[in-house]
């Protein structure tokens, strides 16, 4: 069995109190615990998590980013959450270099909506009817349901379902998507999504889109140790929090 490693939990995408955001489990020495992509993908699977990223290189900002069921080359809640707690400037992926900025309680990425997986971006007529859907809707491949709050301000209210038939009904906050819906419309956006996460975007230059949110730090569980232990900071409260199990280097209070 591999030697037991930290494995840091994060809340990606918080809401302004600091409550909600989309779950991410981040294994920090990926390379000895998990060191192929079979045992990646199974852990990651064991774990439930939207997505789980395996750091391979902290200095470079090498990462493995996996759902339960398929590694993807490029996710937004993943990198923002894996460069607050690396506190690092630049992530090296496959599909090319994402830098990433601090600015007071937000961290931020610069990436191309081109990196994104494909998503169904649906609009409704509004937020009701975006709140009203169920979980999942009707059909099969990812949905993006967005409506306007407020078009003049930019303020958007959107939910996210997978419906890839794992065990993901509803993704609670999606960089990827809020990034494919910004080179849409061509504008700034403050999203709210799920029961209450933030995402923010803003157009950049030569088609780079900044991607925003805060990020709090959820606990610390065992990797490579019993399942038990692997997901002992998983439970999800009303508020969409993970359970505290620990404190950790990038432990952060929010108002």
């Amino acid at each position: 069995m591999p030697t037991v490693n930290d494995l840091d939990l994060l809340q990606v995408f918080c809401g302004p109190a600091g409550h909600h955001g989309n779950t991410l489990a981040v294994v920090r020495n990926a390379p000895r615990t998990h060191p192929d992509p079979a045992s990646r993908q199974a852990y990651a699977r064991e774990l439930g998590y939207s997505e789980t990223v395996f750091v391979d290189d902290p200095e470079r900002g090498v990462v493995d980013i996996r759902t339960p069921t398929l590694g993807l080359p490029f996710a937004g809640h993943p990198l923002v959450g894996v460069a607050w707690l690396l506190d690092i400037e630049v992530l090296e992926l496959a599909v090319g270099d994402v830098f990433a900025r601090q600015d007071g309680e937000f961290t931020w990425i610069a990436a191309r909506a081109e990196w994104a997986p494909p998503r169904t971006l649906r609009r409704y007529g509004s937020a009701a009817e975006v709140e009203a859907l169920p979980a999942p809707p009707p059909g099969e491949g990812w949905l993006y349901a967005w409506a306007w709050e407020d078009e003049a301000a930019g303020r958007v209210r959107a939910r996210a379902f997978p419906r890839r038939g794992d065990c993901i009904v509803e993704d609670e906050a999606t960089g990827a998507a809020a990034l494919l819906l910004t080179a849409r419309l061509g504008r700034a956006l403050n999203i709210r999504q799920g029961r209450g996460s933030q995402l923010l975007t803003a157009p950049g230059p030569d088609g780079l889109i900044e991607l925003g949110g805060r990020v709090r730090f959820a606990g610390t569980a065992r990797a490579g140790g019993p399942a038990g232990a692997a997901v002992a900071g998983k439970g999800l409260g009303a508020a969409g929090e993970a359970r505290a199990v620990g404190a950790g280097p990038r432990a952060r209070a929010f108002p």
